[in-house]
């Protein structure tokens, strides 16, 4: 069944807000965003909402779709007919959308960007949104660009004062052994990672030096930069958050792996890894990871909603590990699973989400 969602489906005069549900982009990450996508659609409250998908191409092409969700969802939304080729209009009185074929304006009432990963998570997208006057539902310029850049998020904890595993930045311009000599300081098994990338795309494990070369490749294929990183003995622990007033939580859960990376296929297919909600905390520990979180979300400027993740060690230590400001929306991420044990479903989550910023 087709969604009411073309410029000219519904009346301009309409009394609910309009949302633009950002999907696609140029990410790696692309075909899980596509999935949460329609999951969004899906899930957004259209009793008090018009909702415009507003697709990106793999060349950064915008255009306003008008078809199933499902395309979304399997990638042949590009194909459709129903495609408009759109733009952001950085005059705030236009507020939203210009049609190129015709000139005609789409006020936008708030967007959703639901692009993992860069071109979508790193605060690009958001700029534009902002520049134009829309709210951004989520995240903004700055948090997005933030928890987006493993460094900076990193330094930034460390200067308030809360653990993060030891690592080193290194450059795809630095010579192989002052790279190897940082990664035996930090000492082995440790993890190479592109500091930028979404939904861990280009980490690896590296348990011995004479697989240090090829991780680095791997994640100098991604970015001119690598983290080095400690690896955490221990368990990981995920908070979902919500708004930046009262601040709800959805049920901090663990990832238990069996033999396998968490990286872009475990979180994804889930071949191997187990995510259990609840996680196993005692009340004290509960309480310690929810208190972190939140200083971690407002360090960090999240706005919105995002996951923030983070590492509890053998002795009972915790350490931040990242935050995702697009967190993975379908039935099967961790997110929605959370508020759900919370007895907060994604429409719930979405429509305070929307909420607060139309009326940030």
């Amino acid at each position: 069944m087709l969604c009411p969602t073309t410029p000219t489906a519904a009346p301009m005069n309409t009394q609910k807000p309009v949302i633009a549900v950002l999907c696609g982009g140029r990410s790696d990450t692309r075909a899980v965003s596509q999935h949460s996508a329609r999951a969004v659609i899906e899930s957004i409250d259209r009793d008090r909402y018009r909702i415009v998908p507003v697709g990106i191409d793999p060349s950064g092409a915008w255009y306003v779709y008008g078809g199933s969700p499902d395309a979304i969802a399997n990638g042949t939304w590009l194909h459709s007919p129903s495609l408009i080729p759109a733009a952001v209009s950085p005059n705030r009185h236009v507020h939203g959308l210009v049609l190129i074929a015709n000139g005609k304006k789409l006020r936008l009432d708030a967007a959703l960007p639901v692009l993992h990963g860069s071109g979508g998570e790193d605060g690009g997208v958001q700029g534009a949104l902002q520049l134009a006057g829309v709210p951004i539902v989520g995240c903004g310029v700055v948090g997005s660009a933030l928890c987006a850049d493993k460094i900076l998020s990193h330094r930034i904890a460390r200067d308030a004062g809360i653990a993060v595993a030891h690592h080193a930045v290194v450059r795809a311009t630095m010579q192989l052994k002052t790279m190897q000599e940082a990664a035996a300081l930090i000492g082995y098994p440790l993890y190479v990672k592109p500091p930028r990338e979404g939904f861990s795309l280009g980490v690896s494990r590296v348990a011995r030096p004479e697989q240090l070369e090829a991780a680095l490749d791997l994640a100098f294929s991604f970015s001119g930069e690598a983290l080095i990183e400690q690896e955490i003995a221990g368990r990981e622990i995920g908070v979902a958050a919500l708004g930046t007033t009262t601040l709800p939580f959805g049920v901090p859960d663990e990832v238990a792996l069996h033999g396998a990376v968490f990286a872009y296929r475990e979180k994804h297919l889930r071949e191997t890894a187990e995510v259990r909600v609840p996680a196993r905390l005692a009340d004290e520990e509960e309480k310690a990871v929810l208190a972190l979180a939140q200083r971690l979300y407002r360090l960090l400027a999240c706005t919105g909603f995002a996951r923030i993740d983070l590492f509890l060690d053998e002795a009972g230590t915790l350490f931040f590990n990242e935050a995702n400001t697009i967190p993975d929306l379908t039935k099967r991420g961790r997110f929605p699973a959370m508020f759900a044990a919370a007895g907060i479903s994604l429409t719930g989550v979405l429509t305070a989400a929307i909420e607060e910023a139309m009326a940030r």
